[in-house]
């Protein structure tokens, strides 16, 4: 398989999209995919199976992931793309993560989000980018400042993480602003 990338200094940004994720499980093994999307638990790749057997997309609706590999090692070290791209209204939201935190806090994430925002509005003609943060994720917190979010408000009791309901706050990124900054 051939995969769309993005370089930047420290990183290659693997782009996978619905129909990569369709060719990945029917034609390799467990032990394969898990190695091939990083998957590093059995619960992670039921996670991920699960997302694939019930469907990406829907007739409105897809993504556009990239797998985050550093540069040297070619380690996945995380993820970073849009969920939720609704074609018709040109938006998507935006997610992330680092799995190790040994890879944290060296601006990894900083240098991933400014190629994915790029290719959002770019490549994608996205509109307008929205992220949900965790109300007590101050790393998270900074990146939208970073990047020139703008919040809109907080949604109360929004996620359902570590047996506890938490807030989210709902930020966005106009296109337009993008440009200006």
């Amino acid at each position: 398989m051939k995969f769309h990338t993005i370089e930047t200094k420290r990183l290659l940004l693997r782009k996978l999209s619905p129909s990569d994720f369709t060719h990945i499980f029917e034609n390799y093994s467990e032990s394969e995919i898990k190695l091939f999307l990083g998957l590093q638990s059995q619960d992670e790749f039921e996670k991920e199976k699960n997302k694939y057997l019930h469907g990406y997309t829907t007739y409105n609706r897809s993504i556009e992931v990239f797998q985050l590999l550093d540069k040297t090692s070619l380690a996945i070290i995380g993820s970073c793309g849009f969920h939720n791209w609704y074609f018709d209204h040109n938006r998507a939201e935006i997610g992330y993560v680092i799995k190790d935190i040994s890879n944290r806090s060296q601006g990894l994430m900083t240098e991933a989000l400014q190629a994915v925002i790029e290719h959002g509005f770019t490549k994608m003609n996205l509109h307008r980018i929205e992220a949900l943060v965790g109300t007590e994720n101050t790393p998270s917190l900074k990146l939208m400042q970073k990047f020139k979010f703008t919040q809109e408000g907080i949604l109360r009791q929004h996620y359902f993480i570590n047996d506890k309901y938490e807030d989210s706050a709902l930020f966005s990124l106009l296109k337009e602003e993008y440009l200006l900054s």
